[in-house]
């Protein structure tokens, strides 16, 4: 695998200051530069930008798919961590008890893929899920 490098994704909240407390406080992520109506946050090493758009009248429910006897929120977005940081992750959201949309567990168990993975959202409802592989040659398994 060639070295990565930081992808940027820009996602709509509708309170700023919930968002930038669970980004800053739940998942740990480091602030950088903000305006009024937006925050940029070191996701993991990404650059992660939160921008406030008003809360619809009517908020949809989230569209799903099935995968491994789930249902997988779609959009939803994440990062691959090395294994001792996703398990380090799931303790600290479990601490500050936080809602599972999927609870972490190992998903494709014993088939090519294998990973961790867990699902949550945010205060605004985008879903996030978090995953990692004891094997990194795993992530593009087939």
């Amino acid at each position: 695998m060639s070295k990565l490098t930081p992808f940027h994704v820009a996602v709509p909240v509708h309170d700023l200051e919930a968002a930038r407390k669970f980004y800053r406080e739940v998942l740990g992520c480091g602030e950088g530069r903000s305006d009024t109506h937006w925050t940029d946050f070191d996701l993991f090493g990404h650059q992660y930008v939160i921008h406030y758009k008003p809360r619809p009248a009517e908020q949809e429910a989230h569209h799903v798919n099935p995968v491994d006897g789930h249902d997988v929120p779609v959009p939803h977005f994440g990062v691959v961590l090395e294994w001792d940081a996703w398990h380090a992750l799931e303790a600290r959201l479990r601490s500050h008890n936080i809602q599972f949309i999927i609870e972490p567990y190992i998903r494709f168990k014993g088939q090519p893929g294998e990973q961790a993975t867990m699902f949550f959202l945010d205060p605004s409802g985008n879903a996030l899920e978090f995953k990692s592989f004891q094997d990194i040659n795993q992530l593009f398994a087939v």
